[in-house]
């Protein structure tokens, strides 16, 4: 009965959230277009339902296949995409279109993954299968499908569909990681072979990990996408480091962290120009700054209640529906309206995280531990690389950029960390307890 009314409790909650959220994408959505064309838009009346309907079929999956889930992370997402997309649709009405059918193909995504997966712990039979799926789609872009855009070899085109495989091999690698580490976490931290100060595993049972990490480098270095390289290493260090609970092997992978950060600016112009463009853009405001300066200039203008929905000037940073559009919410809402963005993050992070502490089985501990990392360090590298904390390197915000690939993985790591929320409670525990009958006595 405690499931049950606990259950309950956070599906009506989650409810309120996604209507609450959807109200506020659709008057953004209008004021956006009141700024931009001085109009209210005839569609808005559908816009707004076809908001509310596709997350009330989250929702109602969710209530069904997942009741104890916790109720924060599927309205944070919804309007994390909700806001992203009004953003996309002010800048670019093509996109917005194409953005609109990704979200339905994620929202369809999560459903079904919830589908098939119906216990976390499923997923670990299968860690080198993953593995193998995991580097086989990182590897793909290097084939004959593989196409090169903006510099980097990360596209993949078949046939009329154009997608990135590394934002898929991120959740598989992620599943990889949580079973083989909590596999072998014993042999990890007892670290019996020893080199120099260090206590390491043996290599016969680092090896699987190490292949792992290394192809996924290698191949990320050839491919020149170093902010998903950097995506995948953060996400070996964290899981590792959870996993065994040494902060040798956390001070180890930042070392070495630092290290091929200085060998990738010595070996590739394209990295020095970013870092150039980090350390002083205005050397050249047109050439390799122009993105940064840009941004910065759309920033400062926002100052702390913003230009307004559809008044500001983003249109001049290139990239902006991608990788610069925290510039463009910066602009628009200004400081608050980036702050309130930045919560929605710290939100979600935080339930993934509550997910991780409140899971039953160390392997769902562990993946949802990565997976909140995941969307964590991805959403700051790429805040960091437009508000110059970083050089940039051109990751999606998750939820809020364009970009079919990034959403989907996305809400297909949503529905695992739902999943993973789901298991908390232990629905045996809450069984009534048979009664014993005394056995009656004779007078």
């Amino acid at each position: 009965m405690k499931a049950f009314f606990v259950g309950r409790h956070r599906r009506n909650g989650e409810l309120i959230l996604i209507i609450l959220g959807g109200l506020v994408t659709t008057g953004a959505y209008v004021l956006a277009s009141l700024g931009r064309l001085s109009s209210i838009p005839a569609n808005v009346g559908p816009f707004l339902g076809v908001v509310l309907g596709l997350f009330f079929v989250a929702h109602v999956a969710t209530r069904f296949l997942a009741p104890e889930a916790d109720g924060l992370l599927l309205p944070l997402a919804g309007l994390l995409n909700g806001l992203g997309y009004v953003f996309i649709a002010r800048l670019n009405d093509e996109l917005a279109g194409q953005q609109a059918l990704w979200t339905f193909l994620g929202v369809g995504l999560y459903v079904a993954t919830l589908l098939v997966v119906r216990r976390s712990t499923e997923l670990e039979r299968y860690r080198y299968t993953l593995l193998l799926i995991g580097l086989g789609l990182l590897v793909l872009p290097l084939s004959p499908v593989g196409q090169t855009i903006n510099g980097s070899r990360i596209w993949v085109r078949i046939g009329p569909v154009n997608f990135q495989p590394g934002e898929f091999a991120k959740v598989a690698l992620a599943i990889f990681f949580a079973s083989y580490l909590i596999d072998k976490r014993e042999l990890f931290r007892a670290g019996t072979w020893r080199l120099g100060p260090l206590r390491l595993p043996e290599p016969k049972h680092a090896a699987p990990v190490l292949l792992a990490w290394g192809v996924s480098l290698i191949v990320m270095i050839s491919q020149k996408d170093l902010g998903t390289s950097l995506l995948f290493f953060m996400l070996f260090l964290i899981m590792l480091w959870v996993a065994t609970e040494r902060l040798a092997y956390l001070l180890s992978g930042l070392a070495l962290f630092m290290v091929g950060a200085y060998v990738a600016w010595t070996q590739f112009d394209h990295v020095q120009t970013r870092v150039d463009g980090w350390l002083n853009p205005w050397a050249d405001p047109r050439g390799g700054g122009f993105q940064v300066v840009e941004a910065q200039f759309g920033l400062a203008s926002g100052g702390i209640t913003g230009t307004g929905p559809g008044r500001g000037y983003p249109q001049r940073v290139p990239a902006a529906e991608t990788d610069f559009i925290f510039a463009t919410v910066g602009e628009e809402l200004g400081l608050l309206g980036a702050t309130a963005l930045l919560m929605a993050f710290v939100l979600m992070i935080g339930s993934g995280l509550r997910a991780a502490l409140g899971a039953r089985r160390p392997f769902s501990k562990l993946l949802a531990t990565g997976l909140t990392g995941l969307l964590g360090v991805q959403a700051f590298i790429i805040i960091a690389g437009v508000t110059r904390v970083l050089p940039l390197t051109g990751v999606t915000l998750p939820f809020v950029s364009y970009g079919g690939s990034s959403l989907l993985a996305n809400y297909a790591i949503l529905a695992l960390l739902v999943r993973i929320s789901d298991e908390q409670i232990d629905r045996a525990a809450d069984a009534p307890t048979p009664t014993r009958r005394r056995p009656k006595v004779a007078a």
